[in-house]
């Protein structure tokens, strides 16, 4: 299958890991955007994002790398590197090397995750990763639903599709109907693309309600190409976090994760039998666009209908914005 002809290096935040997958002391190979990297948690619980590599003489941090203290010890020559990849000690001088710095990536952890920016220009982050429940205005938090591990995640790897590809979904109306098997295509109420984080709302119905009493439906927040946050309304309480990060030039990981809202007055620690089967309907419906862009040709330019033309012409200029002139672009 040929690669995705978007350039696999957009701007953005892109998550690398969920929380629990890093505890302090942890030190975790990845590979994203081309690069071998490193995750790793501090004795105070932070995270951080490195190249994987030793700017001393290039051991691989992730092949018995551990961690001090804030600093992460090199196994080849014991040289520590602080959160910042500065190096703070070699062990048989009497001074650090301050010329030197492995690269480091902005990190923060939101909803479970662990997110790292992405820019090939070196831009620092100009804006936030979407926050499933404060930035929906609801009063609701975390306490208010069941924890979604295990069985409310999903972790699909090395699949030749791109992030662009899943933000198209959210405007792609007719596909509902294909796809998902709803009885009527949505009602877009919202399509705010002004800014870096833009927003879509609709009304859906996965019943037989009549087209005129539909009284659901979804509301959307998407921090540029790599997060996307819904929350749906009038159906079963859920919230979810879809994830698309590349690896290299073809190929992406792709993470998602949902929370159930808990019935009233249960409190337990896990998820409930309900919760397992309502998260499992919502990851069914997730694993059939999966199955349709793990597939897929990106179409430039496609050929839309005229229902269709205004909220993909929209889409695809927003997006255009996270491609660094420096890469030729977006499409």
């Amino acid at each position: 299958m040929a690669k995705p002809t978007l350039s696999m290096e957009p701007t953005g935040w892109f998550q690398v890991a969920w929380s629990h997958e890093v505890a302090i002391g942890d030190v975790r190979t990845m590979k994203y955007f081309g690069r071998e990297l490193v995750a790793w948690r501090s004795a105070s619980g932070a995270v951080s994002v490195f190249d994987a590599y030793c700017e001393h003489l290039g051991a691989h941090l992730g092949y018995g790398g551990r961690v001090d203290g804030e600093n992460i010890v090199c196994p080849f020559h014991g040289w520590e590197w602080n959160r910042e990849g500065r190096n703070v000690c070699v062990p048989y001088e009497r001074h650090p090397n301050r010329g030197r710095r492995i690269r480091s990536y902005p990190t923060v952890e939101r909803n479970e995750a662990i997110w790292m920016w992405h820019d090939i220009d070196g831009r620092a982050p100009y804006f936030d990763v979407p926050d499933i429940f404060a930035d929906f205005d609801d009063d609701k938090t975390a306490a208010d639903y069941y924890p979604p591990f295990p069985d409310g995640t999903l972790y699909r790897q090395g699949l030749e599709l791109h992030p662009q590809y899943i933000m198209e979904n959210g405007v792609d109306f007719a596909h509902f109907t294909y796809v998902h098997k709803t009885p009527f295509v949505p009602e877009f109420t919202r399509q705010d693309f002004g800014g870096p984080v833009s927003y879509v709302d609709f009304t859906v119905a996965f019943d037989d309600t009549p087209r005129d009493e539909i009284n659901s439906g979804v509301e959307a927040i998407n921090g540029g190409l790599g997060a996307a946050v819904t929350k749906s309304w009038g159906m079963v309480d859920n919230r979810t976090l879809s994830a698309v990060t590349p690896v290299d030039d073809s190929t992406s990981d792709v993470r998602f994760t949902v929370w159930i809202g808990r019935k009233p007055g249960d409190d337990r620690p896990h998820m409930t039998e309900y919760a397992k089967t309502m998260a499992s309907f919502v990851i069914e419906q997730f694993e059939a666009d999966i199955h349709i862009w793990a597939h897929q040709r990106y179409s430039d330019p496609p050929a839309l209908s005229g229902k269709e033309f205004e909220g993909f012409r929209a889409l695809r200029a927003w997006a255009a914005q996270f491609y660094p002139a420096s890469k030729g672009g977006g499409r």
